[in-house]
């Protein structure tokens, strides 16, 4: 069985720049392989054809002089001054501002090949399943519980996030509610603003019932990633002992962080004056804190969430804070979002503060989580996916196809014999090199495949 000769993929060039659009979708049929004239292809060359198209193979991302530059969208935004200058050379971006999938325009559907992301905007399967030329989405921020990661690879689309740009403003926003709490600031605050008059002992003693010292309180921390960690250091410098439970993480780091650790959920909520969140949301842990736990936690504790709303049942936390069962809360996330006072389960619970989402926020952080997105889109353009990616969060949910494809060349598909095999993986070689630059054709086959 000979393999096809070197000029082949020349020739195919050729032929590729004389196809049309397609009609339907605005992208051109060269962005689509399996659209290309094919000679006639023998039995087993045609079954890798099928178990690559069915595989859920998308189009593989254009970038050389011989192609238009792709196009990157921002969905949930206007303003793409900060992504500009890193894109601007190998994309042609463009924001949506939308909301759903159904404000998002026909154009960025059929052509973004990425996306960038806050988290104003969620993507189930059946949003994803709109875009036809996604390869990357990149969520400005450590949080992806808004995007289906599993569903986004089994499309062969990369999801990335930015774990590291604002893990200080986040940990100091933390404390920042916790001395709220304890030395309850805001309701001072308050009573001031209302026209209370506060001057004898007795006044202060009324207007500032609650407050507490904060040295030798015991403050449990639940998830000690980067802001868990950030925020440990910080209480410890205040006084607190700290406890933290995090299941996930191996065994030591307590030791170096001088921290005591916990080995179940109810340790920590029983031993702990304060509790914070600072774990990632998933199907195993929404509403970690419900009625249950919250009954297991101390009579008049604290709760601190600057994680993800959906962690705690917002209903039985303001039944608890009326209860006086939890002394006090504060919340930078919220179950629906934008929060409104108006609405909800919590408009009418005492001793509650609530912020807008903004822990994360200062102007250094959102500059440097910007620009670390756009060089992840970057690295998804010029190089490969995901290899070429730092954050990566749905490896192992990519498709098999996209493994099958990338493999060493010397491995051979279980379902061919071969012989079969090498020349199927040519053939298909010769096709993809139609969509690179001259610089890639050269060197290895599995670069386009890996794309997909």
């Amino acid at each position: 069985m000979a393999l096809l000769d070197t000029a082949a993929p020349i020739r195919w060039e050729a032929q590729m720049l004389m196809v049309p659009l397609t009609p339907d979708s605005g992208v051109t049929a060269a962005m689509n392989p399996t659209n290309l004239p094919f000679p006639a292809m023998n039995e087993p060359l045609c079954r890798v054809k099928s178990v690559i198209q069915h595989a859920g193979i998308r189009p593989p991302i254009m970038n050389g002089p011989m192609h238009p530059r792709p196009l990157v969208a921002l969905l949930d935004g206007r303003d793409c001054t900060v992504e500009m200058p890193i894109l601007k050379d190998v994309a042609t971006v463009a924001f949506c501002d939308a909301q759903s999938t159904q404000e998002i325009h026909e154009k960025v559907l059929n052509e973004a090949v990425g996306a960038l992301m806050y988290h104003t905007i969620t993507l189930t399967r059946e949003d994803l399943e709109k875009f036809k030329a996604l390869r990357i989405i990149v969520r400005i921020g450590s949080g992806f519980d808004n995007i289906d990661i599993k569903s986004a690879g089994d499309l062969g689309i990369a999801v990335c996030n930015v774990p590291a740009a604002s893990v200080e403003e986040t940990a100091d926003s933390t404390m920042c509610h916790i001395l709220n709490l304890y030395r309850r600031t805001t309701w001072l605050h308050q009573a001031l603003r209302e026209g209370t008059r506060v001057q004898s002992v007795e006044q202060i003693r009324e207007v500032a019932s609650g407050a507490a010292r904060i040295r030798g309180e015991t403050l449990g921390i639940i998830g000690l990633g980067r802001v868990g960690q950030a925020v440990a250091l910080r209480a410890k410098t205040f006084g607190f002992n700290v406890i933290f439970y995090d299941p996930y993480l191996s065994d030591g780091i307590e030791r170096a962080l001088g921290l005591q650790r916990v080995s179940t959920l109810q340790d920590l909520l029983f031993h702990s004056d304060c509790v914070t969140l600072h774990c990632s949301l998933n199907e195993h842990n929404h509403h970690l804190i419900n009625d249950f736990t919250i009954k297991q936690m101390r009579q008049g504790a604290f709760l601190v969430n600057t994680a993800r709303g959906g962690l705690v049942d917002e209903k039985a936390l303001a039944q608890a804070l009326k209860e006086g069962r939890i002394r006090g809360a504060a919340l930078d996330v919220h179950e629906s979002e934008p929060f409104s006072f108006s609405q909800g389960a919590l408009k009418d619970a005492p001793n509650l503060i609530c912020t807008p989402h903004a822990a994360w926020y200062s102007e250094q952080a959102s500059i440097e989580m910007r620009e670390e997105a756009a060089r992840e889109i970057r690295r998804a353009i010029t190089g490969r996916i995901p290899d070429s990616l730092k954050n990566c969060v749905n490896k192992e949910h990519l498709t098999a196809a996209t493994h099958w494809a990338s493999m060493d060349p010397g491995v051979v598909h279980p379902e061919l014999n071969g012989a079969a095999y090498s020349l199927a993986r040519t053939r298909w070689a010769a096709e993809y090199h139609l969509s690179l630059p001259r610089r890639t054709a050269s060197s290895n086959w599995c670069q386009i495949a890996a794309l997909h």
